[in-house]
């Protein structure tokens, strides 16, 4: 079975499934070096997932004898992008659908400090610059970005060029917000988020990773319950009052404006 249900949940749904021999998997990026073996009322299902955006390849060989898996061998393969050689057709296909845009790729809009990246499972730092940027260029106390892992991770003194950017913010639905919260409100969206991610019933969660914010600070305990996890919410020093309203900037959000 090829899955994109993620690892928590493909594990549930093999002690669950009888009749499967196999589950690779994706959607949470993690590159498992062994398959988990994972015992049913119909014998066994092996599950796997073999990270993210090209990086590994994940490779199952069975021994089948009488209509049956006997046995297995499986390797997770790197994946040297800069060791493979390039397909022609290909390549000059990429660089034909490129080219109308190629200035625009290739433009440089400054230098990084330090690593930037975008892999935390609760922030990273190109995280920090959208999230900064959107309170500088929505004038709010507070900003929100999503929590996904992708995009270019780019080195100390490297220079940061608007494809890098698209990198990080490229999805259909990119429009930027803001709106007044009260902080009561912020709460319970943090505390919806957490328990997308972290309950206990992998069939309720939803993948991905924490909200990244700007200018907000608080801690999490992932193992609390629903509307317990938050805590500790600070905006320059003060606590974050359930009654006050505060300006937030936001981007990609799935709500219908």
């Amino acid at each position: 079975m090829l899955s994109h249900n993620g690892m928590d949940v493909d594990l549930k749904m093999a002690s669950r499934v009888r009749g499967i021999d196999a589950i690779m998997g994706g959607h949470t990026h993690d590159g498992v070096p062994a398959p988990s073996v994972i015992r049913n009322a119909g014998g066994q299902t092996l599950v796997t997932n073999a990270g993210s955006n090209g990086k590994f390849l994940g490779v199952l060989d069975f021994d089948v004898k009488g209509g049956k898996v006997a046995d297995f061998r499986y390797k997770l393969l790197p994946v040297f992008a800069n060791l493979l050689p390039v397909d022609p057709g290909m390549d000059a296909f990429v660089k034909k659908v490129r080219a109308p845009y190629e200035a625009k790729l290739n433009e440089k809009l400054a230098v990084t400090e330090g690593l930037l990246y975008r892999r935390g499972n609760f922030n990273g730092t190109f995280d920090q610059v959208i999230c900064d940027a959107l309170m500088k260029v929505k004038g709010a106390d507070i900003a929100f970005s999503p929590g996904f892992r992708w995009g270019t991770s780019l080195l100390p003194g490297q220079d940061i060029l608007m494809e890098h950017v698209l990198d990080q913010t490229a999805v259909t639905y990119p429009a930027t917000t803001v709106n007044e919260m009260s902080g009561e409100m912020i709460k319970t969206i943090l505390e919806d988020v957490a328990d997308n991610l972290f309950n206990p019933d992998p069939y309720l969660q939803q993948g991905g990773d924490m909200v990244r914010v700007g200018g907000l600070s608080y801690s999490i305990d992932p193992t609390a319950t629903m509307g317990r996890r938050i805590g500790d919410m600070v905006l320059g020093g003060k606590p974050i009052e359930p009654g006050k309203n505060y300006k937030v900037a936001g981007w990609a959000s799935v709500q219908e404006a």
